[in-house]
């Protein structure tokens, strides 16, 4: 294993000869998610090599528990006590966002390798100061990365692959729509995810913000216009004190302009009833066209428009082959593979980035990008569609 390229809080490199030691703040939902990745990496995937050392949360018997369900070898309720061990070269954020850029920025000037989930902050101000905190730190050798886990389904990763190598043509036109329906019910609990305070947005940066990356990541260019439309179709909703306020979006449509004349759709809902977690993208070229759907995670549908119009139709692809992205490390060809295969397939990318001392990818960087986009519909959904031009640095009314 190569060594650690950073000097701890003392001043003392980490030894060549231990292992990084990882600590994951969040235990829910995606700190399981993590978790799991974290303790099944190593097992598929050549890495350098790491240790499981603490999972931090705030109720501390929760989180032992936890940490004694996902592999971790102790439980903590203080990051901050966390991100200054000697022992600790890894912090994996899974909070939520409200408190990403107070950790990340403070887990860099440590001296740690960070990931943290998407969206990148719940403001696109706190963003630009989590962007620039990492280029300072990549400049002494600190990595950072931002959890766009879908980057990493093997179906996805293939159609980057075909787009990139022109079997589309000339990309004209993208549809991307994240559909699922956990608020579908009027009674549904009020959650963090619901409070603007907590989570920034709501359906826009929980769900939005996967299918704008997509569409970024799989065309390779950047978003320069939006229009944007949200709504809230459940105004309150029950909470230990009675009727609370829902403070974000259930729903969220916008059209975005991309560079090279692209034109994308986007739409995502979570109170879309009967779709449970359904990311569905299109991609029109005039060579060809690829759907894909995550329900049908391990497949690609293509149509080739070189051939006769007479043999031309969607054939479907069974992404299971050892010759496909990330699947020579599972299982014979035919065997399927899940969601959860993407966070350990993100985890290994991530851990061989800090071993080979170079930028993983998406970078804090795509996250502020993205970030843009997300304010960008949302200061066009507050002008009621008026039209939002985006530039490097800035968002402003057209």
């Amino acid at each position: 294993m190569a060594p650690s390229s950073f000097s701890s809080p003392s001043g003392e490199r980490p030894s060549s000869s231990r292992p990084l030691g990882v600590a994951c703040v969040g235990y829910a939902f995606m700190g399981k998610a993590h978790s799991n990745a974290w303790r099944n990496v190593s097992s598929y995937f050549d890495v350098p090599t790491f240790e499981q050392k603490v999972l931090v949360g705030r109720d501390t018997s929760l989180v032992a528990e936890a940490a004694s369900r996902y592999g971790w070898a102790t439980s903590s309720s203080s990051w901050r006590s966390v991100i200054y061990r000697d022992d600790i070269d890894i912090i994996d954020i899974c909070a939520p966002g409200w408190m990403h850029a107070e950790i990340a920025i403070a887990a860099l000037e440590a001296g740690k390798h960070i990931l943290v989930e998407k969206p990148l902050a719940n403001t696109l101000a706190e963003a630009e100061l989590m962007t620039a905190s990492a280029a300072k730190a990549r400049a002494r050798g600190v990595q950072s990365m931002i959890g766009f886990n879908y980057r990493r389904v093997p179906a996805l990763a293939l159609a980057r692959e075909l787009i990139a190598e022109g079997r589309l043509g000339t990309v004209r036109h993208v549809r991307a729509a994240y559909l699922q329906d956990w608020l579908s019910d009027a009674e549904s609990p009020m959650t963090w995810r619901l409070r603007k305070e907590t989570a920034g947005s709501g359906a826009l940066g929980d769900i939005a913000s996967h299918a704008i990356d997509q569409i970024q990541n799989l065309t390779g260019e950047t978003v320069t216009e939006v229009t944007g439309t949200l709504r809230t179709f459940v105004n309150d909703r029950p909470g230990p004190a009675g009727l609370e306020e829902v403070s974000v979006d259930d729903a969220v449509w916008a059209t975005l302009g991309l560079t090279r004349n692209i034109s994308a759709s986007v739409e995502a809902s979570r109170v879309a009833t009967g779709q449970k977690n359904s990311l569905r993208i299109e991609i029109y070229g005039s060579a060809g066209s690829l759907t894909f759907d995550l329900e049908n995670l391990n497949e690609l549908m293509f149509l080739d428009a070189t051939l006769p119009v007479r043999e031309q139709g969607f054939r479907r692809i069974l992404v299971n082959e050892p010759e496909h992205p990330y699947l020579e490390a599972w299982w014979p060809q035919g065997h399927i593979i899940g969601w959860e295969h993407t966070f350990t397939h993100q985890i290994r990318d991530f851990l061989l980035a800090v071993r080979d001392g170079s930028q993983p990818s998406p970078s804090f960087e795509d996250g502020l990008q993205i970030q843009r986009v997300l304010a960008a519909v949302e200061e066009s959904a507050a002008a009621k569609s008026s039209l939002i031009q985006l530039n490097a640095t800035t968002i402003e009314g057209a």
